[in-house]
């Protein structure tokens, strides 16, 4: 095989869903199913309720979007330097990383959670330097233990992502950069750390998912997210199942547009020698 014809086929998308794959028999069944579905819960359940916690609902999405993409950024970029010094590191970086990458996937988050909110905040109360300092107003409010939290877990989880995706950058392509004459930094930014984001998108898609899931912990420590505006509406309203439908509902509209999105920007970057 030549390489203009290696270089044809990278550029054509395989398995591409077409208008026909959506019509066969067991899909329209399907669809025909879930159509009815949603019209028996629309119908035959209440939601007289929903238009008077909308605002509340809105606001709950609000907080839930910022935790997530908040310590997701956070958290990829600590993700970086722990992938990176547990591939080059010196192993006085190197077994830190290492150490707290194992400790941080080895414990349940909401213990974590926990931890930080009922334990590290409960003891600022107890020094008058801290609460006569500018931190106070954010220290004794309960998403900064959240955020941070959701952050160092995600951090953990990705960094074995970005080690594994640094380790697996052909030294070849290395090699010819330093041969070209760039220097590390340039290297690094230009060569290494695409390629290595590259090699993780996939990976990062699904962990980004599951950080989406996993802020509804935050509201064990009473942050305001769309599944405590839920939680008090069941309340309120003595309702089960139709507050959870909407919730799972919600969620799922989330998750589609995160792995779309992701999708897209996969699409976007070229794949020929990855």
């Amino acid at each position: 095989m030549t390489d203009e014809t290696t270089h044809a086929l990278a550029l054509v998308p395989e398995d591409l869903p077409t208008a026909e794959s959506f019509l066969k028999p067991h899909r329209i069944v399907l669809m025909i199913l879930f159509a009815g579905l949603v019209v028996a819960v629309a119908v035959f359940m209440r939601w007289d309720w929903l238009p008077r916690y909308l605002p509340r609902l809105g606001s709950g999405i609000l907080v839930s979007l910022a935790m997530l993409f908040g310590t997701a950024i956070l958290g990829f970029l600590l993700a970086v330097p722990l992938g990176l010094v547990q591939v080059t590191g010196p192993w006085f970086l190197k077994l830190p990383a290492r150490l707290f990458c194992t400790i941080i996937r080895g414990t349940p988050l909401l213990l974590q959670l926990w931890l930080l909110y009922y334990g590290l905040g409960s003891l600022f109360p107890q020094f008058p330097w801290i609460r006569h300092s500018f931190l106070w107003p954010y220290l004794r409010e309960a998403w900064p233990y959240g955020v941070a939290a959701l952050t160092l877990s995600f951090a953990a989880y990705e960094g074995e992502v970005m080690r594994g995706a640094f380790a697996g950058v052909p030294q070849g392509e290395l090699e010819a950069a330093r041969a070209y004459g760039m220097g590390r930094w340039t290297m690094f930014r230009r060569i290494w750390l695409p390629r290595a984001v590259h090699r993780a998108l996939p990976t990062l898609n699904g962990e980004t998912v599951l950080q989406l899931k996993s802020t509804p912990l935050v509201a064990t420590i009473t942050v305001v997210d769309v599944y405590a505006v839920i939680s008090k509406v069941r309340q309120e309203t003595y309702l089960t199942y139709e507050p959870l439908l909407l919730l799972a509902l919600i969620y799922m509209c989330l998750t589609g547009i995160l792995v779309v999105a992701f999708r897209y920007f996969e699409n976007r970057i070229p794949t020929s020698g990855a």
